[in-house]
């Protein structure tokens, strides 16, 4: 045990999302090392504590895990809890930092983002609320690893992550637990399983694609094991290293396969997905797509047919660029809808001062106060639970809603991969003519308000500049403009579209033909074609 010799590096800032770079960047010498020693230099009571680790078993996680755990036996910690071979998804470990009452836990995953040897890694540290960390401590993280000489570590031999128990790192107790079984209890605290497993029991059927991530064990034991669903429910259910070739997003074009399923006659009931790590979700009725931003506000206007919501809804919270289709279901409920910045640590400070029960963005991300992460397979559950006792279909569920609160037609256009100089240079154009545009007109349509949204949290007081570019006009529809820190080469740049439609006669145009315009009208204005070369976006949700 002892010090060994590092070098500072300029890239190591952690975005809402943690640190994620290629996988051949993370095997660089000394570089997770760095973010690990930088990380522990910050955190205060780190000597005698409890740390959580794992992460979605994609390519370099057991490597990684195995240097953390020598490197916190170095730094003083007194018991790392792990998940079987390094095994934790991302709402798992936020659940069990709560549960153990752990000062903070490792998280690592690149989310959705591509596995393997030349795919992408990545790491975060949620603090003892379960969340991510907040901003200012990982400000300091950066900072401290671009000073930062040298690092702690345990030299020992490396420790069995596929035994449950305990084992010995010097001093510190590693214990290897199943990881499925804690996250488990927790789902059967909060929904009906009895209604679920009656629904199952007669004769609803239902596909579950895990693309070959973490959460293929999680929804084998919940759904098949506990619930009662059929054997091959779940779809590639075996987490691998590089996803098996996957790209582990559960959307229309990524989930095709699933989608496929879902259409015809004969399709199952209902289908979702989930990501890399766990926290996203996607959800499918026969022939039927479920928006994100609808998903949020049809849970949150049918909470009360849980258990776990039966007291009521404290309030509800969507991130900027989703649409405002669960404000709507808000103020029918008397409650409040918080607008925030897209990164789930803004909600993290409403759910812990209480202020909000349910909580979602557009990027296929939601969750509630029972853990501070978003939750895939939870919302799966919760679909399932709303389903078991409506006793309507995914298609009439929606529908229903949308004849109470109308439509709001909503499209995300992703070009991924562009040059940063160009995504900068266009993001820069749009706010220097902000100002010039409220009372005018664009493409026939009245400029409402024009922002670069900022936000203050209501809790904290922290002020979060430059979160977006929006654009609203007087019959409500909205164009917003951001760029993205998720991926790991060039710049994502997404356009978001939204449309409120009262109207039931007009309820069942395809989103895609009620936002054309809007959509043409927004990579007009912006000049994406000049700035980027692209013609068409890479991904449309």
């Amino acid at each position: 045990m002892g010090f060994q010799t590092t070098a500072p590096f300029d890239d190591q800032r952690p975005g809402t999302s943690g640190l994620r770079k290629a996988v051949t960047v993370f095997r660089q010498a000394n570089y997770l090392e760095n973010f690990i020693q930088a990380t522990f230099d910050c955190l205060p009571g780190l000597a005698g504590a409890t740390l959580v680790i794992g992460g979605d078993g994609r390519y370099y996680n057991s490597a990684a895990v195995q240097t953390i755990l020598q490197m916190a036996a170095a730094n003083g910690v007194a018991r790392a809890v792990v998940g079987r071979c390094g095994i934790l998804s991302t709402p798992a470990a936020s659940h069990l930092i709560r549960k153990r009452g752990a000062l903070g836990g490792f998280i690592l995953s690149a989310s959705h983002n591509p596995g393997g040897p030349d795919g992408d890694f990545g790491i975060k540290f949620n603090g003892t609320n379960g969340g991510p960390a907040p901003e200012a401590l990982t400000e300091a993280f950066y900072a401290r690893s671009r000073v930062i000489d040298s690092y702690r570590i345990r030299d020992g031999a490396d420790i069995n992550l596929d035994r449950l128990g305990e084992a010995l790192a010097g001093p510190m107790v590693v214990e290897i637990i199943d990881p499925v079984a804690d996250y488990a209890a927790l789902m059967a605290e909060i929904f009906d399983m009895a209604a679920i497993r009656t629904l199952f029991a007669g004769g609803f059927r239902m596909v579950f694609d895990a693309m070959s991530a973490v959460t293929g064990p999680y929804a084998t034991e919940i759904l098949e094991n506990r619930l009662g669903a059929g054997p091959g429910t779940v779809i590639n259910g075996t987490p691998l290293e590089d996803f098996g070739g996957h790209h582990p997003d559960p959307n229309l074009v990524h989930a095709a396969e699933l989608v496929a399923m879902l259409s015809g006659a004969g399709a199952p009931d209902f289908g979702a997905a989930s990501d890399g790590d766990g926290d996203r979700n996607m959800i499918l009725g026969r022939d039927f797509y479920v928006s994100p931003s609808d998903s949020l506000a049809v849970l949150a206007a049918n909470a009360r047919h849980v258990p776990h919501f039966r007291g009521g809804l404290k309030g509800i919270a969507r991130s900027m660029p989703t649409s405002q289709a669960a404000d709507r279901v808000a103020a029918d409920l008397g409650i409040c809808c918080y607008e925030t910045p897209t990164g789930w640590k803004f909600f993290g400070t409403l759910l812990d001062a209480g202020r909000i029960s349910l909580c979602g963005e557009e990027s296929f991300g939601t969750g509630s106060d029972h853990v501070r992460e978003k939750d895939g397979l939870w919302a799966v559950l919760m679909w399932l639970n709303i389903l078991a006792v409506r006793r309507l279909s995914v298609a009439e569920l929606v529908r229903e809603h949308w004849q109470t609160y109308g439509r709001t037609f909503y499209g995300r256009h992703d070009y991924e991969g562009v040059a940063t100089d160009g995504a900068n240079a266009l993001m820069a154009e749009l706010r220097a003519g902000l100002a010039a545009l409220p009372g005018t007109g664009l493409g026939g349509r009245a400029v409402a308000s024009a922002d670069d949204f900022s936000y203050l949290d209501p809790v904290d007081g922290s002020r979060s500049e430059r979160q977006g570019v929006r654009i609203g006009f007087a019959d409500g529809s909205r164009i917003v403009y951001r760029l993205s820190g998720t991926g790991t080469s060039g710049a994502t740049l997404r356009v978001y579209l939204e449309r409120y439609e009262p109207d039931p006669a007009r309820h069942e145009v395809s989103a895609s033909e009620a936002l054309a315009d809007l959509a043409a009208l927004a990579a007009e204005y912006a000049g994406i074609v000049r700035h980027t070369n692209r013609t068409n976006p890479d991904v449309v949700t």
